[in-house]
Order: C-alpha cells, then sequence, then structure tokens
C-alpha cells in the first residue's frame, strides 16, 4: 500500500510541473526586463546619430542639449521599476496562483479517486492457491492479518466485509456466514450484504439455500426488489421447495437487468424454460401441493408425518434468554442428509411454544418428513440470531421420534459448549 502511495505522489507532482512550473519562473519579470533591454539600445543610437548631426553642423549645441534632455526624460519613463516597491507585482500574483493551482489539483485528484476508484483495492488482498502451494501459504498470511486487523478495530466496515469475502474464496463457508451476520447488524439496510450472507450461510449448509437462508434472501429483496444476487438466489430456492412459478417470476425480473444474449441471460432463460415446462406438465407448487385423492380417503394416514409438542425453558436457564432472542425449532433426520426437513423461527417471548412441524414446511422436495423413518426435533435459543450453533447459545432436544409422534416435550437445558 505504502508503494502505491509514492507512485501516485510522483505521478501527481510530474503532473503539477507542467502547470506550476510556468508560472512560477514569472515569464512576465523577464519580458520587462528584455523590453527595458531594447530601450537603452535605441537610446544609444539616437544619441549617436545626434553626436553625428552636431558634428555635421545640422544641429546646433544649444539644440543639441535639448534633445539629449529629452531622449534622458523618455529612457527614465520606459524603464522606471513599477510602483508599490515590487510587493504586488505580476510575478508575486502568479506565484500565488502557482500554489492555489498545484492544492486544487491535488484535492481534486484524491476526491476523484475516492469517488470512482476502487478502494478495497488498497486493502490486503486473498490470493487464488498456486500449484506448488505457495498461493496458499500466502493467503493464510493474507487472512490471518485481516483478521488481526479486524480484531483491533471490529467496527471497520470495509475490513469485515473483505474478510467475508476472502473467507468465501477460499471456501471458509461457516466463517464467512458468522462475519456477515455480524455485518449485517451494523449496516442493516444493505440488501447485498443480506445475499452474500444468505449464499455463504446456504454453502455452509451443504448448498441447500431452504430455511434460513431464504429468509435472508426475502430481507434482500424486501429492501431492494431488483437486488439481481438476491432475485437469483430466490428462483433456486423456489425451484429447490417445487415453487415454480415464484421461480419464474424472480427470473424474469433478473432477466431484465443482464445483457442480451450473454451467457447470464442464456442461463437465466434455460431456467425459466425449465420451471415453465414443470408448470405445463400440471406439477404445483410444494407448499401448495395436495395428496392423491386416494391418500385423502384414508383417514388413519392423514398428516401422518406430523410432528406436533411444546417447547419450554428450564428454570435454570431462564435468566441467561432475552425475550427478543431467536428461537429455532428444527426436524433433523437421524441418518440422512444434515440439512433441516422443517424449520420454524420464532422469538423467546413465544414460549411456552406450542409446535407443529409437518411436510408443508419441507425445504425441498426430497428432503420432507415423511420421507424418513427416524427423526429428532431441536430447540435452539440463537444469542447471536445465527442459524449456525454458536458458543453460549441455548438448547434442548428430543429423543428419536418418528413421524406422526405428538405430545413431544422439549425443554431447553443446556448450553451449547463447541459451534
Amino acid at each position: 500500500m505504502i508503494l502505491f502511495w509514492i507512485i501516485l505522489a510522483l505521478l501527481l507532482a510530474v503532473a503539477l510541473l507542467f502547470v506550476v512550473l510556468p508560472l512560477w519562473r514569472n515569464p512576465e519579470k523577464n519580458n520587462r526586463v528584455r523590453r527595458d533591454v531594447a530601450n537603452l539600445e535605441i537610446f544609444r543610437d539616437q544619441i549617436a546619430e545626434m553626436d553625428a548631426d552636431l558634428r555635421s553642423g545640422l544641429l546646433t549645441p544649444d539644440l543639441y542639449e535639448q534633445g539629449k534632455r529629452e531622449l534622458q526624460a523618455r529612457l527614465l519613463e520606459d524603464v522606471k521599476p513599477p510602483e508599490g516597491g515590487g510587493n504586488l507585482s505580476p510575478g508575486n500574483t502568479q506565484k500565488t496562483m502557482a500554489i492555489g493551482l498545484a492544492a486544487l489539483l491535488t484535492l481534486a485528484a484524491a476526491g476523484l479517486y475516492w469517488k470512482v476508484g476502487n478502494r478495497d483495492a488498497l486493502l490486503p488482498q486473498v490470493g487464488h492457491s498456486s500449484a506448488d502451494g505457495s498461493g496458499a501459504k500466502s493467503s493464510g498470511a493474507a487472512l490471518k492479518e485481516l483478521e488481526l486487523k479486524l480484531a483491533q478495530n471490529p467496527q471497520d466496515l470495509d475490513n469485515m466485509l473483505l474478510l467475508a469475502r476472502s473467507y468465501v474464496e477460499l471456501e471458509h463457508y461457516a466463517d464467512a456466514a458468522k462475519t456477515y451476520d455480524q455485518l449485517t447488524k451494523l449496516v442493516p439496510n444493505e440488501a447485498q450484504l443480506w445475499a452474500e450472507f444468505a449464499d455463504a450461510l446456504a454453502m455452509a449448509n451443504g448448498q441447500n439455500l431452504a430455511g434460513h437462508p431464504t429468509l435472508l434472501l426475502d430481507r434482500a429483496l424486501k429492501l431492494d426488489p431488483d437486488n439481481p444476487k438476491a432475485l437469483a438466489m430466490s428462483g433456486f430456492a423456489a425451484m429447490g421447495r417445487g415453487d415454480y412459478p415464484a421461480a419464474i417470476r424472480h427470473w424474469e425480473r433478473v432477466l431484465k437487468q443482464v445483457p442480451k444474449n450473454s451467457e447470464d441471460a442464456k442461463m437465466i432463460e434455460d431456467g425459466i424454460r425449465q420451471a415453465r415446462e414443470l408448470v405445463a406438465r400440471g406439477n404445483k407448487p410444494a407448499i401448495a401441493q395436495r395428496k392423491p385423492a386416494a391418500e385423502e380417503k384414508k383417514p388413519a394416514t392423514a398428516g401422518s408425518e406430523r410432528i406436533t409438542g411444546t417447547v419450554t425453558m428450564s428454570v435454570a436457564l431462564a435468566g441467561k434468554a432475552k425475550p427478543t432472542d431467536t428461537l429455532f425449532v428444527v426436524a433433523r433426520a437421524v441418518e440422512g442428509p444434515k440439512a433441516p426437513l422443517a424449520v420454524i423461527r420464532v422469538l423467546v417471548k413465544d414460549l411456552p411454544l406450542q409446535f407443529v412441524l409437518d411436510d408443508s414446511m419441507a425445504m425441498t422436495p426430497q428432503t420432507k418428513l415423511s420421507n424418513f423413518d427416524r427423526v429428532v426435533v431441536l430447540a435452539r435459543v440463537s444469542i447471536s440470531g445465527d442459524a449456525i450453533p454458536q458458543p453460549g447459545d441455548l438448547q434442548g432436544a428430543s429423543g428419536i421420534l418418528k413421524p406422526g409422534s405428538s405430545g413431544v416435550k422439549i425443554s431447553i437445558d443446556s448450553v451449547v459448549k463447541t459451534p
């Protein structure tokens, strides 16, 4: 960074020389000196002519003396110094102008760079790994340096954003999600930050946009309905849960913002075409999908995937949570994908909570409660509001359940020690 500023200062100094130096040299003073020398030469020539006329008898001595006095008076008038002792001379005015222009040009250059330049380029960059591993070492060192700077100044938003993006680049998605969580608390009204937060969290959850990432995308679109990243990702999330009309709406909106015939436009158009084909085949959105009529006639199996119960807070931990802290109730498969099968997000003030988890809350058509025989329901109070467990969070869990269980009682009675 220091080398960059040195080069910048040198270039600015060279540019200023072309503007300031001509004014500083005071060409008007030089012109006046040359004019005085010329007047003296003319005076000498005229005196020499009068001397020749006196010798030849063309001028009397009286006329000679009178003409000589007139030439001397005219010469004194032409070469006398300017009035005021030189304090307000044109040279001083030009030097003042040169100093003013130097300051003005410096400020203008700095202001222009601040407005249109890439200020992030001045911050430490995390490079890509090279084949011999040297890139990974330098990346790790740069990352540690960035983490140290942020630890010294936790309110440095530029370094915080750079650190989050560096984590994503190095595939440290959980760390990236934690950093974006902190960043969005400090800057809650930037749609792009919420979209990037959703992306990092989805990657940390095995590229799954369902659940909390979708809520983050909804927040981004609420702030900026035309945010391209949030629209594109919301389209993929809608496709994942089978809501094809919503995917079409999101992608049609983002398609208006990308250049026509570009690779991005072609990819979005393909996605819209696939979603329309699925709608044309009669595939309904998963959130509104009804069971076949044959199944609806079987009361014994209707809602067999549903799990109901109550979440309470233990007396020992009651004072450790605020009413505004976030409470997650999550159903997970005992064996199978780590992605939630269903999620409820409320606040601690809603306790005791009567909950219902069923297939209507499925994250994707493939991860529904009814698709798994053994599940567990977790209840966690997130002190930070993050979907990823953090040390200090409060939690409780049910035993192993089968879909269709009712009257499940979960007590939040332990503290998360490690994430």
